[in-house]
């Protein structure tokens, strides 16, 4: 997955952050250590992660500062430890079962990460398709469209579309950390009954490759979602696309009896 660092100055061995006057060595090194691995460095094809030792000669740092820089990612579930055998990278991969329905924030804090949101477009429109506007059956919608982040990293790109007076009470509230279908149920009083979702790929077009970081062309994973309330209204038209690498989709099947 394409995960750019903040640029550091690399002491002996090329490998190590300098460190800041305002930042502990170790946590520069724990900052540079999950950046690497979600770039696919330092672990092998098993997802063991190099010992103390072999990090440590990497970085320029003693095995002291590594300790200290790994504790706190094994105690944040980014690491498994296994006595023996090593420090094993976690499948922290969010994994969407068919049937249970979750929103974006909700899928990716189960999975470990810090979610978050830098909102591109929020408002009224009139300008949509006509799919949108057979489903929420409205001339204008409140649409809003962000970049999805999960540590930070953008990982995903949605376009939402609602019913005006939904959209006139979601602007009120902070739009990049927002558990959308919780603020439907607790706060709006909107019960959610269900949803239709259509998965296919798609391929990232020069706008798209921007946002996420990757080069025109590449895979993505494509959604289209309309959830709806316990009386049959369209809550909300979602589209999205995502980075492969971060999602799963899990199915349960059961064998048809003859």
């Amino acid at each position: 997955m394409p995960v750019t660092p903040r640029a550091r100055t690399k002491p002996r061995n090329g490998a190590a952050a300098a460190p800041a006057a305002d930042t502990p060595l170790h946590i520069q090194i724990r900052e540079a250590i999950r950046s690497k691995v979600k770039a696919g460095e330092l672990i092998d094809a098993t997802g063991r992660l190099m010992t103390e030792a072999e990090l440590g000669a990497h970085f320029g740092v003693s095995r002291i500062t590594i300790r200290n820089a790994i504790a706190p990612l094994v105690a944040q579930g980014m690491f498994d430890r296994s006595r023996g055998r090593g420090t094993f990278l976690r499948s922290n991969q969010p994994e969407n079962w068919v049937g249970r329905l979750m929103g974006f924030s909700e899928t990716i804090r189960d999975a470990g990460y810090t979610a978050g949101a830098r909102v591109l477009q929020q408002g009224m429109t009139n300008r949509h398709d006509a799919a949108v506007r057979d489903e929420l059956r409205e001339r204008a919608v409140w649409q809003l469209k962000r970049v999805r982040l999960a540590d930070q990293t953008p990982i995903a790109i949605e376009h939402a579309f609602y019913p005006p007076d939904i959209g006139l009470e979601l602007e009120k509230r902070d739009l990049t950390d927002i558990l959308m279908y919780r603020v439907f149920e607790q706060e709006l009083g909107l019960a959610i009954k269900d949803a239709r979702q259509s998965i296919g790929a798609d391929l990232a077009d020069a706008a798209s490759a921007e946002l996420l970081g990757v080069t025109p062309g590449a895979p993505l994973l494509s959604i289209e979602r309309v959830t709806f309330g316990e009386d049959g209204r369209v809550l909300e038209l979602l589209r999205a696309v995502y980075l492969p690498d971060y999602f799963r989709l899990s199915i349960s099947l059961t064998r048809r009896q003859t």
